[in-house]
C-alpha cells in the first residue's frame, strides 16, 4: 500500500511537471505561439504575430523578449500595470487594424494608452478622430449677419473696396437725392453687406476653430 501511494505521488509530481512546462516555450529556439498579459488584473490571451503586428510597439519588444525584462505572474503571463479598460481596443487593432469603441469609451483614454505601447498607426486614427469632435463638419446650413449702411454715391467705391475679410456684398438700393449740398445733388445708397457666422458649440463667435476662414473683425 506504501509503494503505490509513493507511486501516486509520483504520478502527481509528473502532472504537475507537465503543467509548468505547457507554460513555457517548447524549446528555446521556437518561441510559443500564445502570449498571455495581465493587464492591471486582467488576462488576455493572444498571439507573438498579432503583439507583433506593429514592429516598434512595447507589446512587441516585449513578447520577444529581447531588451525588457518584465515580471510574470504565477501563470506566466506578463505583468503590465495599465488599466485593462482600454486595452482590448488596442489588441483588437493589432489583431484586424481597425479601431471598433464602445459608445461609453473615451478615445481619450485610449490614446493615452496607444501612446504608452507605441502604437503609431493607432495614435494618428483616434487624433483625426479627436480632432473630427472638436471641428465636428455640421449639416445645418450656416447663419449669416446681415448690415445695412447708408452711404453716398462717391462714398461707395471706398466702402465696397475696404470692406472687412469675411464680409460680402449682398444688394445695393438707391433711396434717390434726400440731401442738398452746395449745387450738387448726392445720390444716397443702402448698401446690403452680409457675413456667415461662425458658432462653436458653446454658442459664442469662434475664432479659434480651424476651420473658420473669417475673423469677427467689424466693418
Amino acid at each position: 500500500g506504501l509503494r503505490m501511494r509513493m507511486e501516486g505521488g509520483e504520478e502527481m509530481q509528473g502532472a504537475v511537471g507537465l503543467r509548468c512546462t505547457w507554460d513555457t516555450p517548447p524549446s528555446a529556439g521556437t518561441p510559443a505561439k500564445w502570449v498571455r498579459l495581465n493587464v492591471g488584473g486582467t488576462v488576455f490571451l493572444t498571439t507573438r504575430q498579432t503583439l507583433c503586428r506593429e514592429q516598434k510597439s512595447f507589446l512587441c519588444r516585449l513578447c520577444q523578449g529581447e531588451e525588457l525584462q518584465s515580471d510574470r505572474d504565477e501563470t506566466g503571463a506578463y505583468l503590465i500595470d495599465r488599466d485593462p479598460t482600454y486595452f482590448g481596443p488596442i489588441l483588437n487593432f493589432l489583431r484586424h487594424g481597425k479601431l471598433v469603441l464602445d459608445k461609453d469609451m473615451a478615445e481619450e483614454g485610449v490614446l493615452e494608452e496607444a501612446e504608452f505601447y507605441n502604437i503609431g498607426p493607432l495614435i494618428r486614427i483616434i487624433k483625426d478622430r479627436l480632432e473630427e469632435k472638436d471641428y465636428p463638419v455640421t449639416q445645418v446650413p450656416p447663419k449669416h449677419v446681415y448690415r445695412v449702411l447708408q452711404c453716398q454715391e462717391e462714398e461707395l467705391t471706398q466702402m465696397v473696396s475696404t470692406m472687412s475679410d469675411g464680409w460680402c456684398f449682398e444688394q445695393l438700393v438707391n433711396i434717390g437725392s434726400s440731401y442738398n449740398y452746395g449745387n450738387e445733388d448726392q445720390t444716397e445708397f443702402l448698401c446690403v453687406v452680409s457675413k456667415e457666422l461662425c458658432s462653436s458649440p458653446n454658442g459664442l463667435s469662434s475664432e479659434a476653430s480651424h476651420k473658420a476662414k473669417v475673423r469677427p473683425t467689424l466693418l
